[in-house]
């Protein structure tokens, strides 16, 4: 029978051995049904068979970004764009840009670092106050755990903040909120259905452009699952996608019968998720020693024992369960609710895992806990960056130990957490990891951000590889990642395939 697609004159490399690299494949019916010579594969050509000459480009399976939050991507193309803002000054102006394109309701900006800054501070009310003083406005910070809100927002939202979690300057609120004093600000600014469309379409054609074919995406009072699955009985849905949803979605969950890995070849239910702690840049992470930088050592977002019932609650009932953890006591707090589970048979994840112990390194390799890292983040770790000033020079080199997680045997899986959605980014940053002996080849980089976010999801035998019977999902580049160490982020997408259709062509 004839191939529906035949990509040819190409170098595949499957990811299934690193030696294993073949010119041509063959597709029919979504799925991959031949791998060899370009004259071997000929013979599956027809009269309705599409042949693409690929010109030497590389083939890869398609990339799994294995923790996002695709309606914030969205919500970044369709507001203010405050990534790579040199200062505070440049994030204002283009916050006052924003507004003047638009004429009711809240200005939002999304994605600055403070970090590279001069002065590294926070946006806050009296920068806010400069965009408009009329209108509510709200900047947040890239991770997402730390915002900046003008007066009007303040004022609006008033006893609605968690007084805890609104930093203050000599008993007057400076603007700045984070953690649980987010929940009130993403309430007043959350997207209808129809506006959720609209982002996540924008979302979709930017992480297919970046290559990627599937995603996790963690979602919690959002109108997203319902979008994706209008897109999918539409036709319309070009990744795969697997909803992580929030703790407090468990019970409504289990009403409707809606398990783990329930759904079709295009939309399933994933993982229950929990926070643990907050954020580096925040100095919410829970640390087991206090910051270099500042008072304390984090705070509980989740509470240990509230984690414990949790986990013992949707482990019960069949779930797979991921865990936020970000300081070295946060991940040892989820290893311990992990440990009266069959974690590795749930195959329960944490995500991040940026300051895991010695010991916690071995106990995630001995119960099978998934990795589900970042290697985005690896853009803090030099030695003037962020995780410097936070956590000093001792710990700030502990973070991300992919190579030690790797070796111990850990199943590690990426994703990008927005930040930004773009897997070669991400594969860059392992590769050319600020601590040498952390650093990862090529191909384990691009096995994490295939096989490994495929087995994350229990989809390692329909994904994550170009196999003969596994699906059709594949990223075509400009050029090879394995010549190009120290410019991947640098290498076009040139073509993306899901499911044997072409999604994204920049040839």
């Amino acid at each position: 029978m004839a191939a529906d697609l035949v990509l040819t004159n190409a170098e595949i490399h499957t990811l299934t051995d690193p030696d294993d690299v073949h010119e041509a494949l063959a597709v029919r019916d979504g799925r991959v049904v031949r791998l060899g010579s370009a004259y071997e594969v000929a013979f599956l050509e027809g009269v309705e068979t599409r042949t693409i000459d690929l010109e030497g480009r590389v083939l890869l399976p398609g990339f799994v970004d294995a923790h996002t939050h695709l309606t914030e991507v969205g919500t970044r193309l369709v507001h203010a764009d405050l990534s790579g803002a040199g200062s505070a000054a440049e994030a204002v102006s283009r916050l006052a840009d924003r507004a003047d394109e638009t004429d009711a309701g809240w200005v939002q900006g999304y994605g600055y670092d403070e970090s590279g800054w001069s002065d590294a501070r926070y946006l806050d009310r009296d920068d806010l106050d400069g965009v408009s003083t009329d209108r509510p406005v709200v900047a947040f910070r890239e991770d997402m755990h730390t915002a900046g809100i003008n007066g009007v927002a303040l004022d609006r939202l008033g006893d609605r903040l968690p007084v805890d979690d609104v930093l203050e300057a000599n008993g007057v609120p400076t603007g700045v909120v984070v953690e649980d004093a987010l929940g009130p600000v993403r309430e007043a600014i959350a997207p209808d259905v129809d506006e959720t469309r609209d982002r996540l379409r924008a979302a979709i054609d930017h992480a297919n452009a970046c290559g990627v074919t599937g995603i996790h995406d963690l979602v919690r009072h959002s109108h997203a699952p319902r979008v994706y699955r209008d897109l999918r009985r539409e036709g319309d849905l070009s990744l795969r996608v697997r909803i992580n949803y929030w703790s407090d979605h468990l019970d409504a969950l289990r009403e409707v019968g809606l398990g783990t890995d329930d759904g079709d070849e295009f939309v399933r239910t994933g993982a229950i998720k929990s926070f643990t702690d907050g954020s580096f840049g925040g100095r919410t992470a829970k640390l087991s020693e206090p910051y270099a930088d500042g008072e304390g050592s984090g705070k509980w977002v989740v509470s240990p024992s509230e984690l414990h019932d949790l986990v013992e609650r949707a482990d019960a009932d069949g779930y797979q369960f991921t865990a936020h953890a970000i300081g070295d006591a946060a991940i040892d707090a989820v290893l311990d609710a992990y440990e009266a589970t069959e974690a590795g048979a749930a195959r329960h994840r944490i995500e991040h895992v940026e300051l895991p112990s010695e010991s916690a390194i071995e106990r995630l390799a001995e119960t099978g806990v998934v990795a589900s890292v970042q290697p985005n983040f690896l853009k803090w770790a030099g030695e003037d960056g962020l995780y410097e000033s936070r956590l000093g020079t001792d710990r700030r080199r502990r973070s991300n130990p992919f190579r030690d997680l790797l070796d111990a045997g850990v199943h590690l899986a990426f994703g990008s957490d927005s930040m930004p959605l773009d897997p070669l980014f991400g594969v860059q940053q392992a590769v050319n990891a600020p601590v040498e002996g952390q650093r990862l080849t090529v191909t384990e980089a691009l096995r994490a951000y295939t096989h490994g976010a495929a087995y994350a999801g229990f989809d390692e035998d329909r994904l994550g590889t170009v196999e003969p019977g596994k699906a059709a999902d594949f990223t075509v580049l400009d050029s090879s990642p394995w010549d190009e160490r120290e410019a991947i982020a640098d290498i076009d997408v040139a073509m993306t395939v899901v499911d044997g259709a072409v999604v994204h062509d920049a040839r």
